[in-house]
């Protein structure tokens, strides 16, 4: 066999043509591609899998690890609301969603949570996941229907939802009156309604109520209040007029009195309600929380402008019932006392002599007679316990008359 035959024979076992180009790189010469680089004349190594620094945890090892657990905490949260249907078997057929409702027991184990916490969570976290997963499991026998002073957006319906978590049925109503009268007439099983905050002192009205309405005080909700200046143009030049509730123009007062010292305030009977009117014209504002301003397609301008950072609101939540006792609770008393020396001392020195601790009390016009005067008063501890009986006890010949208006947890952060 000749030379040039030897080299054909060998180019045709490698692929190649007889003008010793491969078959590949010639037919794609032929279509107008670019024919490939040649290869570097060292070999390529494969890449090895890149190995965590020294010290640092495997991402991928973590993130297997994190998928088991969320299996593990779905499943337990499953088995969790399958021993609560257990539960609601156990109590018998009951009228209503409101009848499972236990708030002494939710407030224990809520109280358990916060013991048990060892971080990296903070507490009001861990409580807020587990108000949740309470409020699902009770919702599968039916969904509580919470009234609250709306409409929707305002600082109320924060409240509901921080103490009864989302899987319930929201109520909005018009005024406080209304939260009462739906409560006791059962249209709405519980309502939520603000009593007092922390830089403004008392809500009257709320207390008022309670001179003529049949409602228990079952709850109580502590609530960080943040204000912020909300407005459809997202700026403060321009605005003439500002819409708010008269508490939350008392909160802010000294930025107002800086920012927007020539501009109308305009009380309005809720926040939410400040924030629907301000949607409607650009020189107008509101001053309301940002949920507002989510509901109501508002821009925060400024905020939060409270004077006070500390600023908080508590919340009574009315039901139709006193509950047992939670292990750290308070009673709330009305006390209608009789015109005659030492009156107010004879009342309070059984609470001294008891050792119950009094948080709060109030005076308020009776509606009983002229210059007649009734006493709201907060005390530690609950009506079942014995320190509490003995007082009450030895009040009456003091008294025309005393009426419990609730024993309840203490609210949990």
């Amino acid at each position: 066999m000749t030379r040039k035959a030897t080299s054909a024979a060998k180019a045709k076992k490698a692929g190649k043509t007889a003008s010793g180009k491969t078959k590949a790189a010639e037919k794609a010469a032929g279509k107008g591609a670019v024919p490939a680089r040649t290869a570097p004349s060292k070999p390529v190594r494969a890449k090895a899998a890149r190995k965590p620094a020294a010290g640092k945890p495997d991402l991928g090892e973590l993130r297997v690890r994190i998928d088991g657990i969320d299996r593990s905490i779905q499943a337990l949260i499953a088995e969790r609301a399958q021993f609560a249907g257990q539960v609601g078997q156990a109590k018998g057929k009951l009228a209503a969603a409101v009848d499972y409702y236990r708030p002494e027991r939710e407030a224990q184990v809520l109280r358990r949570v916060v013991d048990r916490n060892d971080g990296p969570l903070n507490d009001d976290v861990l409580v807020r996941v587990f108000r949740e997963i309470m409020s699902a499991c009770l919702a599968q026998q039916e969904p509580l229907k919470i009234g609250f002073l709306g409409p929707e957006g305002t600082h109320s319906q924060q409240a509901v939802y921080k103490h009864f978590g989302h899987s319930i049925h929201a109520l909005p109503l018009g005024t406080i009156e209304e939260v009462f009268q739906e409560v006791e007439s059962g249209a709405a099983d519980f309502g939520v309604v603000p009593v007092e905050n922390s830089t403004q002192g008392t809500i009257q009205s709320t207390l008022d109520m309670f001179l003529t309405s049949g409602v228990k005080i079952c709850g109580e909700v502590e609530l960080r209040v943040h204000q912020h200046l909300l407005s459809r143009v997202g700026s403060i030049d321009g605005i003439e007029r500002v819409y708010s509730h008269p508490q939350s123009f008392a909160q802010c007062k000294a930025w107002l009195r800086q920012y927007l010292p020539h501009a109308e305030k305009i009380p309005v009977s809720s926040n939410a309600e400040a924030a629907r009117r301000a949607r409607n014209a650009d020189d107008a504002a509101a001053i309301a929380g940002v949920s507002a301003g989510t509901v109501y397609g508002l821009k925060s301008i400024a905020g939060p402008i409270e004077d006070r950072p500390d600023n908080t609101t508590r919340f009574l939540v009315l039901g139709r019932e006193l509950f047992p006792a939670s292990g750290n609770d308070r009673t709330s008393l009305l006390v209608f006392i009789k015109d005659q020396p030492g009156a107010l001392f004879n009342i309070l020195a059984p609470l001294a002599r008891h050792g119950l601790s009094m948080n709060r009390i109030e005076s308020r016009p009776g509606h009983t007679g002229l210059w007649q005067y009734a006493f709201f008063i907060d005390v530690a501890g609950h009506v079942e316990e014995e320190n509490m009986r003995l007082s009450l006890a030895e009040m009456a010949d003091f008294v025309e008359d005393v009426k419990i208006l609730g024993s309840y947890p203490v609210a949990i952060s």
